[in-house]
């Protein structure tokens, strides 16, 4: 029930926030890309919330209390969001996205064997004839090169001009020029996408592996114990910091010196570097851990006298590359999804998430499976003092760095969706350079 609560809010509720703002207007598209920074604040701010608080209650066996709380502040948040209705902004919905984007791949496989001679492009069926008006006062899509193979799509061979001379539209045979678009932009987006599944996978180790090796280290301070899942807390904070430290100060510098500020993909390619040294950094606190343990120990619990405060560093990186990254990313996908499949968009950040944790669950399997050979424990043990998770940590350095490049060559393919006026042809190509 969580995860379907999550997954019909959190891809909406990001997509339903920016449709709040009105392109057109220069104040109020500033205002837009503030709203992803700050919506991924609030985000961070209710995760410091569970992480204290509710962590606190867990620490002390109040587990029915900790619950109780969750549903009081999910209550008022579904209050707060009824008492805004009358003032929100609604637009009338697209018809299912899946079903438009099937709709392209069929109509394209049965003309597979159409040859669409040179020149033709500029005689694909445009939607202004189209009689699906499904997806009326979207920003209009324009014809560009590249997956060719979807124009056959909207490629008008003597069977469908017959058809159409007869009033009679079938959709899974034939498309307009902005639903093939529509498409193709998609499948655009898709290799960035799964180069934001091993930053995931990144990500992930906040609330696993690095909660274990900080229950291996020195957790007290004087008599208090710290719990070592309260130390994502620093990650919450580095991400409020750099969110400010972004946009009022890097993004303002930047903008005075080259002109004009970050774009999505750089910002995204500055997070996967940030990630990187965030593994680096927790690799050599673990090989620092190791060296301060007690090998004997039969549980690893506290049983290394290296402060849990050295793991502050790996935290706060987690938490900058996070700014970079899915702040850049929701922006990036909401901005590149055609209007009919925002919410498509936003789901695709979310998905990378979810499928960071089952990548990352897949890797430590692998790892586990060959470390362990001839009798040896393993990179990932119970006992932690007997492995080497800093060699884990390091496996993850290397495998970002590579999916670095690999990104760095899909953001430099990636190019934007040509896009005109509602209901006219100008053409605003963005630019969205690495």
């Amino acid at each position: 029930m969580v995860a379907l609560g999550n997954g019909g809010y959190q891809p909406n509720i990001a997509t339903f926030g920016a449709d709040q703002f009105d392109e057109e207007d220069s104040k109020e598209s500033h205002s837009k890309v503030s709203f992803f920074s700050y919506f991924y604040l609030a985000l961070n701010l209710g995760s410091l919330f569970s992480n204290t608080i509710l962590g606190y209650f867990e620490d002390e066996g109040m587990w029915a209390l900790g619950f109780w709380a969750s549903t009081a502040s999910a209550f008022l948040a579904l209050v707060l969001f009824l008492g805004g209705t009358k003032q929100y902004r609604h637009f009338k919905p697209s018809g299912n996205p899946l079903s438009r984007i099937s709709q392209v791949i069929v109509s394209a496989s049965k003309k597979c064997r159409v040859h669409i001679p040179p020149g033709e492009e500029d005689s694909l069926y445009d939607e202004d004839r189209c009689i699906d008006k499904s997806n009326a006062g979207a920003r209009k899509m324009l014809h560009t090169h590249g997956f060719k193979f979807l124009d056959r799509a909207a490629y008008l061979t003597t069977q469908d001009m017959e058809q159409l001379k007869q009033n009679e539209y079938n959709p899974w045979r034939l498309c307009p020029v902005s639903q093939v678009e529509e498409v193709k932009c998609i499948a655009r987006l898709l290799p960035i996408w799964l180069c934001t599944i091993i930053y995931s996978v990144v990500f992930t180790q906040m609330a696993s592996l690095f909660v274990e090796q900080g229950d291996a280290m020195n957790t007290k301070i004087s008599n208090f114990r710290i719990p070592a899942a309260s130390m994502s807390s620093f990650d919450i904070i580095s991400v409020a910091f750099f969110i400010f430290l972004f946009r009022r100060v890097l993004d303002p510098l930047v903008r005075r010196v080259r002109g004009k500020g970050l774009t999505e993909l750089q910002r995204m390619g500055i997070g996967l570097v940030i990630a990187i040294i965030a593994m680096i950094s927790a690799g050599i606190v673990e090989c620092y851990r190791l060296k301060y343990a007690q090998k004997d120990c039969k549980h690893c619990q506290g049983s290394s006298s290296l402060s849990i405060f050295w793991q502050v560093p790996q935290y706060a990186l987690i938490g900058a590359s996070e700014v970079f990254m899915y702040v850049g990313q929701l922006e990036f996908f909401n901005a590149q999804a055609p209007d009919g499949l925002k919410s498509f968009g936003s789901a695709l950040c979310m998905t990378s998430i979810s499928l960071g944790n089952y990548v990352s669950s897949l890797l430590v399997s692998i790892v586990m499976k060959i470390s362990t050979v001839d009798n040896m424990p393993g990179w990932i043990p119970g006992n932690l003092n007997k492995g080497h998770l800093d060699r884990f940590y390091f496996l993850l350095a290397g495998l970002t760095a590579i999916d670095l490049v690999i990104y760095i060559a899909c953001a430099t393919w990636y190019k934007s969706m040509k896009l005109g006026e509602k209901g006219g042809e100008n053409n605003k190509d963005q630019d969205y350079g690495v």
